[in-house]
């Protein structure tokens, strides 16, 4: 499998793999999304509530706050030997939150979340939480942990996680009379014409909505569209809460992992 980037962003990342089959694009598609481990708020502890909002709520909007993780310093509970309800510092990381609204009211933002470990910490301070009439008070403990998109969305790394088959488009110079006619239905725009001859620009921008082909206005069409079956281009967005680089390194990790362990049970089993 050979992987080439085409455009990385902040949270945003496009890259091709070429080589491999649309069963295991397939299969890093939805690892990426369900089973690379992020930090999310599980548990929180209501010391003093005398806002509008019912705790269960709070606690449900605690939990879908993206939180930074560190995939070094912290592991899965399920894997840590404390066995303690709330965890311990390598599989739990802890929170308090003390916000009063004096004279004036007040919106309690996700940035009033103090962290034990400043490494965890919510990846925007201004995700607002509620709003404190005057004389309101809200106090409490949150403690996150590692978990998978498969148990709960709010531990999904990415926002966005697509693919798509990478095109292929041929032009017949002898066909094609260069009227033009195909560029102006292209939504993408990357038809044009050079020297007299129709060419494209950017063939990975393609989405085979084939609108070139249907507004041609020879009889036969001199323009092929085409995929190839072992070349596709990614796209994910990542919450913040992992680099979208990581999130792909996790997920080409996973599967290693799950290959070797299959490869374990069929040895087991001869």
């Amino acid at each position: 499998m050979d992987i080439s980037m085409i455009k990385q962003e902040d949270n945003a990342l496009r890259f091709m793999a070429s080589g491999i089959t649309p069963a295991f694009a397939n299969a890093l598609r939805r690892i990426m999304i369900a089973e690379v481990p992020t930090m999310a708020i599980e548990d929180v502890i209501i010391i003093e509530n005398t806002s509008v909002l019912f705790d269960e709520f709070l606690a449900h909007r605690f939990g879908l706050v993206p939180l930074t993780t560190d995939l070094d310093a912290y592991i899965l509970p399920e894997k840590c030997d404390c066995k303690s309800e709330l965890g311990c510092n390598r599989c739990r990381a802890s929170f308090t939150m003390e916000v009063e609204a004096t004279d004036n009211a007040t919106i309690v933002y996700s940035g009033d979340l103090k962290p034990d470990n400043p490494v965890i910490k919510p990846v925007s301070e201004k995700i607002p939480i509620g709003k404190l009439a005057p004389g309101q008070k809200l106090r409490l403990e949150a403690y996150a942990r590692l978990g998978r998109g498969q148990e709960h969305a709010k531990w999904q790394p990415v926002s966005a996680c697509t693919y798509k088959f990478l095109p292929t488009i041929s032009v017949d110079v002898n066909k094609c009379s260069g009227c033009g006619d195909c560029i102006k239905y292209c939504p993408k725009c990357i038809l044009k014409m050079e020297n007299n001859k129709l060419i494209v620009k950017d063939v990975q921008e393609c989405t085979l909505c084939t609108e070139c082909i249907k507004h041609c206005a020879k009889d036969t069409c001199p323009i092929t569209i085409g995929w190839s079956e072992n070349d596709f281009i990614f796209y994910i967005e990542s919450t913040g809460s992992l680099p979208t680089t990581k999130i792909v390194e996790q997920a080409a990790r996973q599967i290693g992992e799950k290959a070797s362990e299959l490869s374990q049970l069929i040895k087991s089993m001869e």
